[in-house]
C-alpha cells in the first residue's frame, strides 16, 4: 500500500482476506476486499447474512486480525484512546450503571487521563442531544429499547471519535423507533463531522443515511458494487419518494441479487418492493 495516502482518506484496506480454520475445516469469510473511506463521509455496507459485514467492522476495530492484506492507517493507539468507536446491534449497557454512568464508560475504558468534570459535562450534553436529560440517573432496565440505543449512541460519541463503526445498531427496534433513530443519527453526525461506516440489511436505511452504499457478495465477502447517493441533506421520511432514491434502491437491489444467494437479505419493510417497482417505471 502506498505510503502517500491521500489526506482526505481516513483509512484504506487492500486485498483483505480472513480465513477461519484450515484444510477441510477452512472457512474463508472475506476475500480480496479493497475499500477506502474518506474523512467526514457516511458510508453504508449491505449484503447477505453471513457475508462478513460485521467481521469487517471487527477487523477495523482491532478485534480480529486479517489473514492477509493491508489496513491503513487505523492504529492501535487510535482504537485504545476512543478515536475509533464501535456500536453493536444490542446497546451493551452495564445493568449496574446509570444512564450517565454507561455513557462515561467510554472514557473509563480509554485508559488515558481525562478531566472527569469535562467528561461528565460532555456526557450530559450528548444526553440532552438524544433527548434523555430526564433519565440520566435511571438504570437500563427502566428504559425502552429505543432509549437504550440512544444511550449507546451517546457513549459512541463521547470521545469525539474520528471513526464510528455501527453494526446494525437499530435492527432490534420497531419500524417507527428505527426511523426516528435514523434521523437522530443523521442529525448527530451532521453536528459531529465524524466518519461513519454503517452496516445494515435495510436498503432504504442505507440510502437514507449514506453518501454511498457498498454492496457485498455472499461469502467469501467482497465488495461487488458501489452506489453513490446524491441526495441533499438533511434527509427526511419523504426522501424515499425522490426519484434518485428509487434509482439507487433499484441499483443496490439488483447488485445484491446478481452477487449470489441473497435469501437472508430480506426487505426490512413492506414498502421496499414497491420502491423497486416505482424506480422501474
Amino acid at each position: 500500500m502506498s505510503s502517500d495516502l491521500d489526506q482526505n482518506v481516513l483509512f484504506q484496506c487492500e486485498n483483505l482476506r480472513l480465513q477461519f480454520g484450515a484444510n477441510a475445516d477452512r472457512v474463508v469469510a472475506l476475500e480480496s476486499l479493497t475499500f477506502g473511506l474518506r474523512r467526514g463521509e457516511f458510508a453504508a455496507i449491505v449484503g447477505p447474512s453471513g457475508c462478513g459485514k460485521s467481521t469487517f467492522l471487527r477487523i477495523i476495530a482491532g478485534l480480529l486480525q486479517p489473514s492477509a492484506g493491508q489496513l491503513c492507517p487505523v492504529d492501535e493507539k487510535k482504537r485504545q484512546t476512543g478515536l475509533v468507536s464501535l456500536m453493536f446491534q444490542s446497546p451493551v449497557l452495564l445493568p449496574w450503571r446509570t444512564v450517565l454512568g454507561n455513557v462515561v464508560l467510554a472514557a473509563d475504558l480509554a485508559g488515558t487521563p481525562r478531566d472527569l468534570e469535562a467528561v461528565r459535562e460532555r456526557a450530559l450534553s450528548l444526553l440532552r442531544l438524544v433527548g434523555l436529560t430526564d433519565f440520566v440517573d435511571r438504570y437500563p432496565f427502566e428504559l425502552s429499547g429505543g432509549m437504550q440505543q440512544r444511550v449507546a449512541l451517546a457513549r459512541a460519541l463521547l470521545l469525539d471519535p474520528e471513526l464510528m463503526l455501527l453494526d446494525e445498531p437499530f435492527s432490534a427496534l420497531d419500524a417507527l423507533t428505527r426511523e426516528e433513530m435514523n434521523f437522530e443519527l443523521q442529525r448527530l453526525w451532521l453536528q459531529s463531522g465524524a466518519t461513519v461506516l454503517f452496516v445494515t440489511h435495510d436498503i432504504a436505511e442505507a440510502i437514507t443515511l449514506s453518501d454511498r452504499v457498498l454492496v457485498m457478495s455472499a461469502r467469501p465477502g467482497r465488495i461487488i458494487a458501489e452506489v453513490k447517493v446524491p441526495l441533499p441533506r438533511p434527509r427526511s421520511a419523504s426522501t424515499r419518494y425522490d426519484h434518485e432514491f428509487m434509482a439507487a434502491h433499484k441499483e443496490i437491489y439488483s447488485a445484491l441479487h446478481a452477487g449470489g444467494p441473497t435469501a437472508n437479505t430480506r426487505p426490512q419493510n413492506r414498502a421496499e418492493p414497491e420502491l423497486v417497482e416505482a424506480a422501474e417505471r
